[in-house]
């Protein structure tokens, strides 16, 4: 097979990608994001398409903005809201936007200077955005004035006074989000006002500072009040989160939910008003691993109550049914991402889905199915309907006529597992491909998973083991321990001892794979991003069994990292001094015989760049391939100054791709240096 997008990377890049649903109060429309290539071929700008919930219909293209369109929402009435930076300023900066249910051109419904984030809308009433304001800003005029001086005099200075000051890839201030209502207007603006659409834009959160950084919040039905997690700082530079119900028609804030012992998030008001779920969990610490569970709390205040705490596994994406009395959650599972519901009464939970990893969940207004993406990693995803049933078993899930087709694969994706030394159970994704044989055995690329607390159990863009199949690589997609999906003790046996259980889980189950006739044991390489990377430089340390090692955004020297991460109150908590002494790759460095390639972003907030600056260095000065007097080293860095954790634009990912499989076909497979990109220079 030749004919796969996997093939050619130019193809691969030019895949479209889906994200995000939103179904209408009638439960007759379901919109969807598309992003797909622009005319350059540089960046990924995203679409809204319409799916038919009956599945009769093919799917329609609704917006055709020049700048893209995302976060689709309907309001009451049945109009389509969206978030688009519209219009020839270079100065643009999101705004809310509305399709009219009747047909028509879009129109803004709202703006802000500092650009609009995030839109909700009330099943019955109201409209709420979240936007980023001036910590002095009475206003929004004043933001705007505020914003027009620094822009001016060219003042880019951030002064901090609380913790955190970035977050993944971007830095945090001087603006700091904010919760305003969204309401109909008809005067006019002043002469010096920020522009505006049809709507005006009444605060609701004036004083809250850096609460609501990475905030999630959750509009009452009949749009009365919102809940959302709010940031309050603690001792020592840690952050901790609340449950606030914010009441519309004045701001009054009520704090719901505060544990010094817990995180709280993902709060969802039931249709009726009268409770609020989320999910709980429970803070770690360096000898014991976190705890998650959904919890209810009266919308008014009082006491909380457990509902999954005997539940093996860690829920997310709540969602209520329509009559209040129950929820769908998503949960890792056994290398998927399943649909269950959660009984209100009684806290009883069902398995509703088998296969696929589900995303964007959203409930027919009548209860009779829910709607979601699913991907795995046989397809990325696709909008499916799930009939919901008497909700005692499993449902019925049906693909929809969507956007994208799914891509013909170069290759079969199988199930294995094997037994570690304590007697745990070790699965992993195996993806072949075609032709792999005991007469023409695959080399075995081993893919290390990031988090430390995730699964292999969904498609990814970024690390697409398809495209290494199409090269005639089998690819191994292991959750050792540390993964989700697989209960409290599975994690519990990785937990604060990184270079333990996790590497020899990896280990145990490469062993196990190497005996398959169709593997090749004798040439062989493995690959990690950020824990994963982490732990690919681990086993560079532990072991000569690889041909090559690739390490992305990966932990060098715990040490350094846990104070310079853009969240190091959160690994201070499991990262004591001597988990960071027993399991910090870089002491190991000495022993490092396989050539690396190490890869970096600059705009990395998570694994700061000093990571991989670090780790470069003592390669070369310290590693047992160490450079020769003219400073030739088998070693590799690959650099990119403007992307971050994860390399997003569509031709640095291209570059990726291009230097791994080079670096790849080196080492593993024994062929002579090829040619780098020609985009390198």
């Amino acid at each position: 097979m030749s004919d796969t997008p996997f093939h050619d990377l130019d193809d691969y890049i030019a895949l479209p990608r889906l994200g995000g649903l939103a179904i209408s109060p009638d439960g007759r429309r379901l919109v969807t994001t598309v992003s797909a290539l622009d005319e350059d071929r540089t960046r990924y700008q995203p679409a809204l398409w319409e799916v038919d919930p009956a599945g009769e219909r093919p799917a329609r293209r609704l917006t055709h903005g020049p700048s893209g369109e995302s976060q689709p929402t309907f309001t009451a009435g049945g109009d389509l809201l969206f978030v688009a930076k519209r219009g020839t300023d270079d100065d643009a900066r999101p705004a809310v936007w509305s399709l009219p249910a009747a047909g028509g051109e879009a129109s803004m419904v709202a703006a802000h200077p500092g650009g609009i984030s995030g839109v909700s809308a009330a099943a019955r009433a109201a409209v709420v955005v979240m936007a980023d304001a001036l910590p002095s800003a009475g206003d929004v005029d004043e933001d705007h004035r505020l914003r027009k001086a620094r822009t001016e005099h060219k003042v880019s200075a951030i002064l901090h006074s609380a913790y955190p000051v970035r977050y993944w890839d971007h830095d945090l201030g001087p603006d700091l989000p904010r919760l305003y209502a969204a309401e109909p207007t008809d005067a006019e603006p002043a002469e010096d006002a920020a522009p505006r659409g049809s709507h005006a834009l009444r605060e609701l959160t004036p004083t809250a500072g850096a609460a609501l950084t990475e905030a999630s919040t959750d509009l009452a039905a009949d749009g009365s009040f919102l809940v959302t997690t709010w940031n309050v700082p603690v001792a020592r530079g840690a952050v901790r989160t609340q449950l606030c119900r914010v009441d519309l028609a004045d701001g009054s804030r009520t704090v719901l939910v505060d544990d010094a012992d817990a995180e709280v998030g993902g709060p969802r008001v039931s249709p009726d008003g009268r409770l609020v779920a989320y999910v709980r969990e429970a803070l770690s610490t360096a000898e014991q691993a976190p705890r998650m569970w959904v919890e209810v709390v009266d919308a008014a205040g009082g006491e909380s109550r457990a509902l999954t705490r005997e539940w093996d596994r860690w829920p997310a994406q709540l969602r209520w049914l329509p009559d209040s009395s129950g929820l769908l959650v998503v949960a890792d599972d056994d290398g998927r991402s399943r649909l269950f519901h959660v009984a209100l009464d009684t806290g009883a939970v069902t398995r509703l889905t088998d296969e696929g990893a589900l995303t964007d969940v959203v409930v027919a207004p009548d209860g009779t199915a829910a709607y979601a993406l699913r991907a795995s990693y046989e397809h990325p995803a696709e909008v499916v309907r799930i009939d919901l049933g008497d909700l005692t078993g499993p449902a019925q899930v049906t693909a929809l006529p969507g956007p994208a087709e799914r891509p013909a694969l170069p290759g079969t994706l199988t199930e294995v597992e094997t037994t570690a030394a304590d007697g745990a159970r070790v699965r992993a994704w195996l993806a072949l491909p075609e032709g792999a044989s005991a007469d023409a055995p695959a080399p075995l690329l081993l893919w290390i998973h990031g988090g430390p607390l995730g699964s292999w159990n969904s498609w990814s863009w970024r690390w697409n083991p398809w495209i290494m199949v199409a090269r005639g690589y089998a690819v191994l997609l292991p959750d050792p321990a540390l993964s989700t999906g697989y209960g409290q003790d599975f994690v519990q046996r990785g937990w604060g001892a990184w270079g333990e259980a996790p590497y020899t889980d990896l280990m145990a189950v490469t062993d196990a794979v190497e005996e398959r006739e169709d593997v090749d044991a004798s040439r062989t390489a493995a690959m990690g991003g950020s824990f994963g990377g982490y732990m690919a430089n681990w086993v560079a340390g532990h072991t000569d069994r690889f041909r090559a090692v690739v390490t992305h955004a990966s932990l060098w020297a715990l040490d350094a990292f846990g104070p310079t991460t853009d969240a190091a109150w959160y690994w201070g908590r499991e990262m004591s001094p001597e988990m960071a002494l027993a399991n910090s790759p870089h002491l190991h460095v000495g022993n490092i015989r396989t050539p690396m390639l190490v890869i970096h972003g600059d705009k990395d907030y998570r694994v700061p760049i000093g990571e991989g600056l670090r780790l470069w260095y003592e390669l070369l000065s310290r590693s047992g391939l160490p450079a020769d007097e003219d400073g030739a080293s088998p070693h590799r860095f690959l650099y990119f100054p403007d992307e971050n954790h994860w390399i997003l634009t569509p031709q640095n990912a291209k570059v990726w791709y291009e230097v791994n499989l080079a670096f790849l076909a080196e080492h593993v497979l024994g062929e002579a240096p090829g040619d780098l990109p020609h985009t390198l220079g």
